[in-house]
Protein backbone atom coordinates (compact mmCIF):
# COMPACT_ATOMS: atom_id res chain seq x y z
CA UNK A 1 0.00 0.00 0.00
CA UNK A 2 3.06 2.56 -0.40
CA UNK A 3 1.30 3.62 -3.05
CA UNK A 4 -1.26 5.62 -1.25
CA UNK A 5 -0.95 9.43 -1.47
CA UNK A 6 -0.53 11.32 0.98
CA UNK A 7 -2.30 14.92 1.42
CA UNK A 8 -1.65 17.57 3.92
CA UNK A 9 -5.45 17.88 4.92
CA UNK A 10 -8.18 16.69 3.10
CA UNK A 11 -11.39 18.73 3.32
CA UNK A 12 -15.13 16.76 3.58
CA UNK A 13 -17.92 19.19 1.92
CA UNK A 14 -17.70 21.16 -0.90
CA UNK A 15 -19.95 24.11 -0.20
CA UNK A 16 -18.97 27.38 0.76
CA UNK A 17 -16.87 26.87 3.93
CA UNK A 18 -15.17 23.89 2.34
CA UNK A 19 -14.00 25.45 -0.60
CA UNK A 20 -13.18 28.16 1.09
CA UNK A 21 -10.76 26.33 3.76
CA UNK A 22 -9.56 24.61 0.97
CA UNK A 23 -8.30 27.51 -1.14
CA UNK A 24 -6.56 29.07 1.96
CA UNK A 25 -4.87 26.01 2.61
CA UNK A 26 -3.04 25.21 -1.00
CA UNK A 27 -2.30 28.94 -1.12
CA UNK A 28 -0.20 28.12 2.16
CA UNK A 29 1.52 25.13 0.61
CA UNK A 30 -0.30 22.61 1.88
CA UNK A 31 -1.49 19.33 -0.36
CA UNK A 32 -5.27 19.47 -0.44
CA UNK A 33 -7.58 17.06 -0.96
CA UNK A 34 -12.05 18.19 -0.92
CA UNK A 35 -14.65 15.17 -1.53
CA UNK A 36 -17.99 16.20 -2.10
CA UNK A 37 -20.34 14.00 -2.36
CA UNK A 38 -22.57 15.84 -5.38
CA UNK A 39 -22.14 19.08 -7.12
CA UNK A 40 -19.77 22.02 -5.69
CA UNK A 41 -22.64 24.26 -3.74
CA UNK A 42 -25.58 21.45 -4.44
CA UNK A 43 -26.72 21.72 -0.64
CA UNK A 44 -26.92 25.09 1.38
CA UNK A 45 -24.38 26.96 -0.70
CA UNK A 46 -26.66 27.59 -3.22
CA UNK A 47 -29.87 27.69 -1.46
CA UNK A 48 -29.41 31.28 0.47
CA UNK A 49 -30.47 34.45 -0.19
CA UNK A 50 -27.37 35.33 -1.66
CA UNK A 51 -26.69 38.20 0.08
CA UNK A 52 -23.53 39.50 1.79
CA UNK A 53 -24.42 41.11 5.41
CA UNK A 54 -23.79 41.79 8.79
CA UNK A 55 -27.60 40.59 9.35
CA UNK A 56 -29.25 43.41 10.89
CA UNK A 57 -31.66 41.70 12.83
CA UNK A 58 -28.75 39.49 14.40
CA UNK A 59 -28.33 42.74 16.93
CA UNK A 60 -31.48 42.06 18.48
CA UNK A 61 -30.45 39.07 19.47
CA UNK A 62 -26.44 40.24 20.50
CA UNK A 63 -24.21 38.90 18.36
CA UNK A 64 -22.35 42.04 18.05
CA UNK A 65 -19.31 39.61 17.42
CA UNK A 66 -20.57 38.34 14.51
CA UNK A 67 -22.40 41.14 13.06
CA UNK A 68 -19.06 43.36 13.26
CA UNK A 69 -17.09 40.44 11.61
CA UNK A 70 -19.82 40.39 8.51
CA UNK A 71 -19.80 43.77 8.39
CA UNK A 72 -16.25 43.70 7.90
CA UNK A 73 -16.15 41.03 5.77
CA UNK A 74 -18.60 43.12 3.19
CA UNK A 75 -15.97 45.09 1.54
CA UNK A 76 -13.82 42.41 1.54
CA UNK A 77 -15.55 40.23 -0.47
CA UNK A 78 -16.29 42.53 -3.14
CA UNK A 79 -13.15 43.70 -3.90
CA UNK A 80 -11.86 39.87 -4.83
CA UNK A 81 -15.24 39.22 -6.53
CA UNK A 82 -16.42 42.25 -8.23
CA UNK A 83 -17.47 40.29 -10.98
CA UNK A 84 -20.09 37.93 -8.91
CA UNK A 85 -20.33 40.34 -5.42
CA UNK A 86 -22.25 43.75 -5.69
CA UNK A 87 -23.53 46.50 -3.72
CA UNK A 88 -27.19 46.85 -2.82
CA UNK A 89 -29.51 49.06 -1.17
CA UNK A 90 -32.36 48.10 1.04
CA UNK A 91 -35.09 49.98 1.75
CA UNK A 92 -36.99 49.31 5.41
CA UNK A 93 -40.49 50.52 5.28
CA UNK A 94 -41.35 51.67 9.06
CA UNK A 95 -44.80 49.32 9.61
CA UNK A 96 -46.99 50.96 11.76
CA UNK A 97 -47.15 48.70 15.31
CA UNK A 98 -43.60 46.77 14.38
CA UNK A 99 -40.42 47.69 15.72
CA UNK A 100 -40.16 51.49 16.33
CA UNK A 101 -38.71 53.93 14.44
CA UNK A 102 -36.13 54.51 17.59
CA UNK A 103 -34.89 50.99 17.55
CA UNK A 104 -34.30 51.02 13.69
CA UNK A 105 -32.66 54.13 13.34
CA UNK A 106 -29.84 52.75 16.68
CA UNK A 107 -29.67 49.33 14.69
CA UNK A 108 -28.95 50.71 11.61
CA UNK A 109 -26.52 53.15 13.56
CA UNK A 110 -24.55 50.08 14.81
CA UNK A 111 -24.67 48.94 11.30
CA UNK A 112 -23.08 52.14 9.61
CA UNK A 113 -20.41 52.23 12.49
CA UNK A 114 -19.39 49.07 13.82
CA UNK A 115 -17.82 47.27 10.41
CA UNK A 116 -15.29 49.49 8.72
CA UNK A 117 -17.37 51.01 5.95
CA UNK A 118 -15.37 52.74 3.23
CA UNK A 119 -17.27 52.56 -0.04
CA UNK A 120 -20.60 51.20 0.42
CA UNK A 121 -22.74 54.47 1.66
CA UNK A 122 -24.42 55.07 4.78
CA UNK A 123 -27.99 54.94 6.04
CA UNK A 124 -30.50 57.35 5.27
CA UNK A 125 -34.07 58.56 6.11
CA UNK A 126 -36.86 58.01 3.00
CA UNK A 127 -39.80 59.87 2.48
CA UNK A 128 -41.39 57.07 0.74
CA UNK A 129 -43.97 59.32 -0.85
CA UNK A 130 -41.95 61.13 -2.65
CA UNK A 131 -39.11 58.36 -3.31
CA UNK A 132 -39.34 56.25 -7.14
CA UNK A 133 -38.64 53.18 -5.59
CA UNK A 134 -42.22 53.40 -3.30
CA UNK A 135 -44.26 53.06 -6.38
CA UNK A 136 -44.67 49.55 -5.73
CA UNK A 137 -45.20 49.86 -2.14
CA UNK A 138 -48.64 50.45 -0.90
CA UNK A 139 -49.22 54.36 0.13
CA UNK A 140 -49.47 53.63 4.09
CA UNK A 141 -45.78 53.38 4.38
CA UNK A 142 -44.87 56.83 3.99
CA UNK A 143 -41.38 56.83 5.70
CA UNK A 144 -38.40 54.05 5.81
CA UNK A 145 -34.59 53.64 5.84
CA UNK A 146 -32.24 53.00 3.16
CA UNK A 147 -28.76 50.84 3.96
CA UNK A 148 -26.32 49.07 2.25
CA UNK A 149 -25.38 45.90 2.22
CA UNK A 150 -24.40 43.24 -0.59
CA UNK A 151 -25.30 40.58 -3.09
CA UNK A 152 -23.65 37.76 -4.26
CA UNK A 153 -24.12 34.66 -7.10
CA UNK A 154 -23.66 32.18 -4.04
CA UNK A 155 -22.98 29.27 -5.72
CA UNK A 156 -20.57 30.73 -8.38
CA UNK A 157 -18.88 32.20 -5.66
CA UNK A 158 -18.26 28.49 -3.79
CA UNK A 159 -17.25 27.20 -7.39
CA UNK A 160 -14.16 30.52 -7.87
CA UNK A 161 -12.97 29.34 -4.72
CA UNK A 162 -12.85 25.76 -5.91
CA UNK A 163 -11.24 26.58 -9.12
CA UNK A 164 -8.87 28.85 -7.91
CA UNK A 165 -7.91 25.75 -4.57
CA UNK A 166 -7.34 23.63 -7.69
CA UNK A 167 -5.34 26.15 -9.67
CA UNK A 168 -3.61 26.34 -6.05
CA UNK A 169 -2.51 22.36 -6.31
CA UNK A 170 -5.68 21.33 -4.85
CA UNK A 171 -7.42 17.79 -5.96
CA UNK A 172 -11.27 18.84 -6.21
CA UNK A 173 -12.64 15.64 -6.26
CA UNK A 174 -16.84 15.64 -7.08
CA UNK A 175 -19.02 12.99 -6.76
CA UNK A 176 -17.06 11.74 -4.29
CA UNK A 177 -18.24 10.52 -1.07
CA UNK A 178 -15.79 10.00 2.54
CA UNK A 179 -17.57 6.81 3.40
CA UNK A 180 -14.94 5.37 5.61
CA UNK A 181 -12.13 7.02 7.85
CA UNK A 182 -10.10 5.82 10.74
CA UNK A 183 -7.13 6.90 12.51
CA UNK A 184 -3.48 5.09 11.74
CA UNK A 185 -1.39 6.58 13.92
CA UNK A 186 -0.70 10.70 13.00
CA UNK A 187 -2.51 10.01 9.89
CA UNK A 188 -6.09 9.33 8.81
CA UNK A 189 -6.79 6.29 6.16
CA UNK A 190 -9.60 7.63 4.07
CA UNK A 191 -11.79 5.64 1.70
CA UNK A 192 -13.29 7.22 -1.28
CA UNK A 193 -16.35 6.19 -3.32
CA UNK A 194 -17.03 8.00 -5.98
CA UNK A 195 -20.59 7.53 -8.31
CA UNK A 196 -20.86 7.96 -11.43
CA UNK A 197 -23.82 10.25 -13.00
CA UNK A 198 -26.39 7.32 -14.21
CA UNK A 199 -26.05 5.79 -10.79
CA UNK A 200 -23.24 3.49 -11.02
CA UNK A 201 -20.18 3.30 -8.72
CA UNK A 202 -16.66 4.07 -9.66
CA UNK A 203 -13.70 2.39 -7.86
CA UNK A 204 -13.38 2.99 -4.19
CA UNK A 205 -10.02 4.93 -3.94
CA UNK A 206 -7.95 4.89 -0.65
CA UNK A 207 -5.94 8.12 0.03
CA UNK A 208 -4.34 9.15 3.48
CA UNK A 209 -3.82 12.62 5.15
CA UNK A 210 -2.77 14.39 8.26
CA UNK A 211 -5.32 16.30 9.24
CA UNK A 212 -8.77 16.22 8.02
CA UNK A 213 -11.29 19.31 8.06
CA UNK A 214 -15.54 18.35 8.47
CA UNK A 215 -17.36 20.99 6.76
CA UNK A 216 -20.10 18.48 6.18
CA UNK A 217 -22.50 21.22 6.55
CA UNK A 218 -26.13 19.52 7.30
CA UNK A 219 -24.01 16.18 6.81
CA UNK A 220 -21.35 17.20 9.67
CA UNK A 221 -23.01 15.00 12.27
CA UNK A 222 -23.36 12.32 9.75
CA UNK A 223 -20.05 11.90 8.72
CA UNK A 224 -18.82 11.80 12.41
CA UNK A 225 -21.48 9.00 12.86
CA UNK A 226 -20.55 7.18 9.39
CA UNK A 227 -17.43 7.92 7.86
CA UNK A 228 -15.67 8.47 11.54
CA UNK A 229 -17.26 5.84 13.73
CA UNK A 230 -18.43 8.48 16.47
CA UNK A 231 -21.46 6.93 17.17
CA UNK A 232 -24.24 9.46 18.79
CA UNK A 233 -23.53 12.79 18.02
CA UNK A 234 -25.58 16.05 17.62
CA UNK A 235 -23.72 19.34 17.44
CA UNK A 236 -26.17 21.10 14.59
CA UNK A 237 -29.68 21.99 14.39
CA UNK A 238 -31.35 21.63 10.61
CA UNK A 239 -33.53 24.97 9.80
CA UNK A 240 -34.84 24.80 6.27
CA UNK A 241 -35.18 28.75 4.73
CA UNK A 242 -37.22 28.15 1.62
CA UNK A 243 -37.42 31.63 -1.04
CA UNK A 244 -39.71 31.83 -3.80
CA UNK A 245 -39.10 33.93 -7.23
CA UNK A 246 -41.76 35.82 -8.82
CA UNK A 247 -41.63 37.91 -12.60
CA UNK A 248 -40.80 42.21 -12.49
CA UNK A 249 -42.11 43.51 -9.43
CA UNK A 250 -40.40 47.23 -9.73
CA UNK A 251 -37.82 48.51 -11.64
CA UNK A 252 -35.39 50.36 -9.24
CA UNK A 253 -32.49 48.41 -8.36
CA UNK A 254 -32.86 48.75 -4.79
CA UNK A 255 -33.96 45.49 -3.15
CA UNK A 256 -36.59 45.70 0.20
CA UNK A 257 -36.35 44.46 3.63
CA UNK A 258 -39.81 43.91 4.86
CA UNK A 259 -40.80 42.67 8.76
CA UNK A 260 -43.63 40.31 9.64
CA UNK A 261 -45.74 40.78 12.00
CA UNK A 262 -44.49 37.59 13.67
CA UNK A 263 -40.91 39.16 13.90
CA UNK A 264 -39.17 37.79 11.42
CA UNK A 265 -37.70 39.30 7.99
CA UNK A 266 -38.39 38.99 4.80
CA UNK A 267 -36.29 40.23 1.40
CA UNK A 268 -37.56 41.08 -1.69
CA UNK A 269 -34.65 41.18 -4.12
CA UNK A 270 -33.94 42.09 -7.91
CA UNK A 271 -33.37 38.84 -8.96
CA UNK A 272 -31.39 38.20 -12.73
CA UNK A 273 -32.87 41.25 -14.58
CA UNK A 274 -36.56 40.14 -14.54
CA UNK A 275 -37.29 38.55 -11.51
CA UNK A 276 -37.79 39.39 -7.75
CA UNK A 277 -36.42 36.99 -5.02
CA UNK A 278 -38.13 36.69 -1.75
CA UNK A 279 -37.63 34.68 1.04
CA UNK A 280 -36.65 33.30 3.83
CA UNK A 281 -38.83 31.15 6.08
CA UNK A 282 -36.98 29.66 9.14
CA UNK A 283 -38.74 26.27 10.26
CA UNK A 284 -36.97 23.43 11.82
CA UNK A 285 -36.03 19.76 10.27
CA UNK A 286 -35.85 15.96 10.44
CA UNK A 287 -35.40 14.81 7.36
CA UNK A 288 -32.65 14.10 4.93
CA UNK A 289 -31.30 17.86 3.89
CA UNK A 290 -30.94 16.19 0.63
CA UNK A 291 -34.43 16.21 0.08
CA UNK A 292 -36.19 19.48 1.81
CA UNK A 293 -38.76 21.29 -0.61
CA UNK A 294 -40.55 24.11 0.19
CA UNK A 295 -43.93 23.69 2.10
CA UNK A 296 -47.03 24.63 1.01
CA UNK A 297 -47.91 26.99 4.23
CA UNK A 298 -44.52 28.65 3.32
CA UNK A 299 -45.16 29.88 -0.07
CA UNK A 300 -48.26 31.59 1.56
CA UNK A 301 -46.59 32.86 3.82
CA UNK A 302 -43.92 34.72 1.96
CA UNK A 303 -46.89 35.60 -0.60
CA UNK A 304 -48.69 37.08 2.26
CA UNK A 305 -45.63 39.17 3.85
CA UNK A 306 -45.17 40.35 0.31
CA UNK A 307 -48.28 41.17 -0.07
CA UNK A 308 -48.97 43.30 2.88
CA UNK A 309 -46.10 45.78 1.25
CA UNK A 310 -46.40 45.42 -2.28
CA UNK A 311 -49.49 47.51 -3.69
CA UNK A 312 -50.25 44.82 -6.31
CA UNK A 313 -50.40 41.31 -4.53
CA UNK A 314 -47.91 38.06 -4.58
CA UNK A 315 -50.42 35.34 -5.47
CA UNK A 316 -49.03 31.66 -6.13
CA UNK A 317 -49.61 31.89 -9.61
CA UNK A 318 -47.38 34.27 -10.02
CA UNK A 319 -44.47 32.17 -8.58
CA UNK A 320 -42.58 30.96 -11.28
CA UNK A 321 -39.54 28.95 -8.99
CA UNK A 322 -39.13 27.97 -5.90
CA UNK A 323 -36.12 26.46 -3.67
CA UNK A 324 -35.00 25.58 0.08
CA UNK A 325 -32.55 24.79 1.75
CA UNK A 326 -31.29 23.92 5.40
CA UNK A 327 -28.83 25.68 7.00
CA UNK A 328 -26.45 23.44 9.57
CA UNK A 329 -26.93 26.28 12.63
CA UNK A 330 -25.03 25.18 15.59
CA UNK A 331 -27.16 23.98 18.38
CA UNK A 332 -27.43 26.55 21.17
CA UNK A 333 -30.44 25.33 22.77
CA UNK A 334 -32.82 28.37 20.93
CA UNK A 335 -36.51 27.81 21.53
CA UNK A 336 -36.89 29.41 18.10
CA UNK A 337 -35.20 28.55 14.84
CA UNK A 338 -35.26 32.05 13.48
CA UNK A 339 -33.51 32.73 17.26
CA UNK A 340 -30.91 30.59 16.92
CA UNK A 341 -27.39 31.54 16.58
CA UNK A 342 -26.17 32.06 12.81
CA UNK A 343 -22.41 32.13 14.62
CA UNK A 344 -19.85 29.28 13.39
CA UNK A 345 -18.21 27.15 16.08
CA UNK A 346 -15.06 25.03 15.30
CA UNK A 347 -13.83 21.79 17.13
CA UNK A 348 -10.71 20.10 16.96
CA UNK A 349 -9.47 16.96 18.53
CA UNK A 350 -6.24 15.01 18.19
CA UNK A 351 -2.64 15.64 17.92
CA UNK A 352 0.24 14.83 19.86
CA UNK A 353 0.55 11.66 17.65
CA UNK A 354 -3.16 11.06 17.40
CA UNK A 355 -4.88 12.26 13.35
CA UNK A 356 -6.09 15.55 13.79
CA UNK A 357 -9.77 16.23 12.91
CA UNK A 358 -11.00 20.10 12.96
CA UNK A 359 -14.85 19.73 12.72
CA UNK A 360 -16.79 22.90 11.32
CA UNK A 361 -20.38 23.84 12.62
CA UNK A 362 -22.38 27.09 11.56
CA UNK A 363 -21.21 29.53 9.25
CA UNK A 364 -22.50 32.16 6.55
CA UNK A 365 -21.34 32.90 3.27
CA UNK A 366 -20.48 36.17 4.21
CA UNK A 367 -17.95 35.27 6.96
CA UNK A 368 -16.11 32.45 5.40
CA UNK A 369 -13.57 33.54 4.30
CA UNK A 370 -12.57 34.71 7.92
CA UNK A 371 -13.73 31.31 9.02
CA UNK A 372 -11.52 29.45 6.95
CA UNK A 373 -8.39 31.86 8.03
CA UNK A 374 -9.70 30.22 11.84
CA UNK A 375 -9.49 27.35 10.78
CA UNK A 376 -6.53 27.21 9.01
CA UNK A 377 -4.82 28.79 12.34
CA UNK A 378 -6.23 25.34 14.06
CA UNK A 379 -4.26 23.35 11.18
CA UNK A 380 -0.96 25.34 11.66
CA UNK A 381 -1.26 24.39 15.18
CA UNK A 382 -2.01 20.55 14.50
CA UNK A 383 -0.04 20.12 11.86
CA UNK A 384 2.51 22.93 11.43
CA UNK A 385 2.38 26.35 10.34
CA UNK A 386 2.38 27.34 6.11
CA UNK A 387 2.65 30.52 4.99
CA UNK A 388 0.36 33.89 6.34
CA UNK A 389 -3.31 34.39 5.98
CA UNK A 390 -3.23 36.00 2.40
CA UNK A 391 -6.61 35.77 0.95
CA UNK A 392 -8.12 38.73 1.78
CA UNK A 393 -6.17 40.71 -1.17
CA UNK A 394 -5.81 37.67 -3.50
CA UNK A 395 -8.96 38.10 -6.22
CA UNK A 396 -11.23 35.03 -7.07
CA UNK A 397 -10.56 33.75 -10.62
CA UNK A 398 -11.86 36.79 -12.88
CA UNK A 399 -12.12 39.47 -10.01
CA UNK A 400 -8.83 40.85 -10.56
CA UNK A 401 -10.31 44.51 -11.51
CA UNK A 402 -11.48 47.57 -9.49
CA UNK A 403 -14.67 47.36 -7.86
CA UNK A 404 -15.93 50.25 -9.23
CA UNK A 405 -15.02 49.45 -12.54
CA UNK A 406 -17.80 46.75 -13.82
CA UNK A 407 -18.64 48.99 -16.47
CA UNK A 408 -15.85 49.66 -17.95
CA UNK A 409 -14.56 45.90 -18.16
CA UNK A 410 -17.73 45.15 -19.75
CA UNK A 411 -17.32 48.01 -22.59
CA UNK A 412 -13.73 46.33 -22.73
CA UNK A 413 -15.25 42.96 -23.22
CA UNK A 414 -17.72 44.36 -25.84
CA UNK A 415 -15.01 46.18 -27.81
CA UNK A 416 -12.75 42.92 -27.72
CA UNK A 417 -15.69 40.73 -29.15
CA UNK A 418 -18.39 43.48 -31.14
CA UNK A 419 -21.15 41.01 -32.00
CA UNK A 420 -21.52 40.73 -27.84
CA UNK A 421 -25.15 42.06 -27.10
CA UNK A 422 -25.04 44.16 -24.32
CA UNK A 423 -27.05 41.70 -22.32
CA UNK A 424 -25.17 39.16 -23.01
CA UNK A 425 -22.13 40.77 -22.10
CA UNK A 426 -23.06 41.87 -18.87
CA UNK A 427 -24.28 38.24 -17.96
CA UNK A 428 -20.92 37.18 -18.62
CA UNK A 429 -19.21 39.30 -17.05
CA UNK A 430 -21.32 38.92 -13.81
CA UNK A 431 -20.76 34.94 -14.08
CA UNK A 432 -17.07 35.01 -14.94
CA UNK A 433 -15.43 38.40 -15.20
CA UNK A 434 -12.21 38.41 -16.74
CA UNK A 435 -12.25 34.73 -17.72
CA UNK A 436 -14.85 35.83 -19.77
CA UNK A 437 -12.41 36.58 -22.50
CA UNK A 438 -10.68 33.03 -21.94
CA UNK A 439 -14.38 31.24 -22.93
CA UNK A 440 -14.80 33.60 -25.93
CA UNK A 441 -11.28 33.51 -27.10
CA UNK A 442 -10.61 33.47 -30.86
CA UNK A 443 -14.59 33.94 -31.54
CA UNK A 444 -15.63 36.84 -34.15
CA UNK A 445 -19.19 36.20 -34.29
CA UNK A 446 -21.96 34.16 -32.85
CA UNK A 447 -21.51 31.26 -35.10
CA UNK A 448 -18.22 30.56 -33.50
CA UNK A 449 -19.47 29.82 -29.99
CA UNK A 450 -20.98 26.73 -31.44
CA UNK A 451 -25.05 24.99 -31.13
CA UNK A 452 -27.32 27.54 -29.31
CA UNK A 453 -29.46 25.96 -26.76
CA UNK A 454 -31.76 28.70 -25.59
CA UNK A 455 -31.51 32.44 -24.54
CA UNK A 456 -27.46 32.89 -24.98
CA UNK A 457 -26.50 30.11 -24.28
CA UNK A 458 -23.14 28.15 -26.34
CA UNK A 459 -21.56 25.22 -26.72
CA UNK A 460 -18.55 27.37 -25.65
CA UNK A 461 -19.53 28.09 -22.38
CA UNK A 462 -20.86 25.24 -21.87
CA UNK A 463 -17.16 23.41 -22.64
CA UNK A 464 -15.77 25.35 -20.67
CA UNK A 465 -18.19 24.70 -17.21
CA UNK A 466 -17.46 21.19 -18.17
CA UNK A 467 -13.86 21.35 -18.49
CA UNK A 468 -13.42 24.67 -15.84
CA UNK A 469 -16.37 24.33 -13.24
CA UNK A 470 -16.74 20.37 -12.78
CA UNK A 471 -20.43 20.29 -14.22
CA UNK A 472 -22.11 17.04 -15.25
CA UNK A 473 -25.45 17.57 -15.34
CA UNK A 474 -28.17 20.06 -16.68
CA UNK A 475 -28.90 21.37 -12.91
CA UNK A 476 -25.06 21.81 -12.54
CA UNK A 477 -24.85 23.93 -15.48
CA UNK A 478 -28.87 25.71 -15.45
CA UNK A 479 -29.71 26.32 -11.49
CA UNK A 480 -26.23 26.45 -10.00
CA UNK A 481 -23.55 27.80 -12.41
CA UNK A 482 -25.64 29.75 -14.14
CA UNK A 483 -29.72 30.71 -13.59
CA UNK A 484 -30.49 30.20 -17.00
CA UNK A 485 -33.05 27.50 -16.00
CA UNK A 486 -35.53 30.65 -15.51
CA UNK A 487 -35.22 31.11 -19.12
CA UNK A 488 -34.88 27.94 -21.10
CA UNK A 489 -37.83 25.45 -21.86
CA UNK A 490 -37.74 21.95 -21.05
CA UNK A 491 -36.97 20.97 -24.72
CA UNK A 492 -33.89 23.42 -24.42
CA UNK A 493 -32.97 21.98 -21.48
CA UNK A 494 -33.40 18.45 -22.08
CA UNK A 495 -30.81 19.45 -25.13
CA UNK A 496 -28.40 20.48 -22.70
CA UNK A 497 -28.69 17.51 -20.79
CA UNK A 498 -27.97 15.54 -24.13
CA UNK A 499 -25.48 17.75 -24.43
CA UNK A 500 -23.73 16.87 -21.20
CA UNK A 501 -24.69 13.45 -21.32
CA UNK A 502 -22.56 13.05 -24.56
CA UNK A 503 -19.42 14.31 -22.99
CA UNK A 504 -19.12 11.97 -20.47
Amino acid sequence: MSDIRLYDVLVIGGGINGCGVARDAAGRGYSVCLAEMNDLASGTSSKATKLIHGGLRYLEHYEFRLVREALEEREVLWAIAPHIVRPLRFILPHAPGMRARWLLRTGLFLYDHIGGRKLLPPTRTLDLRHDPAAKVLKPVFAMGFEFSDCWVDDARLVVLNARDAADRGADIRTRTRVVAAERRGDVWRVTLAGATEAGGARAADVVEARLLVNAGGPWVDEVLRNALGEGRTHNVRLVAGSHIVVRGRSDDPRAFFFQSRDGRVVFAIPYEDDFTLIGTTDRDYHGDPAAVVIEEDEIDYLCRVASEYFLAPIRREDVVWTYAGVRPLFDDGASKAQEATRDYVLKSSGGDGEAPLVNVFGGKLTTYRRLSELVLDRIGDLIGLRGKAWTATAPLPGGAFPVLSVDAERQRLIAQFPFLTDRHARRMLRLYGTTAARILDGASSYDDLGRCFGRDLYEAELRHLVEREWALTADDVLWRRTKLGLYLDDRQKAEVAEWLTSRQ
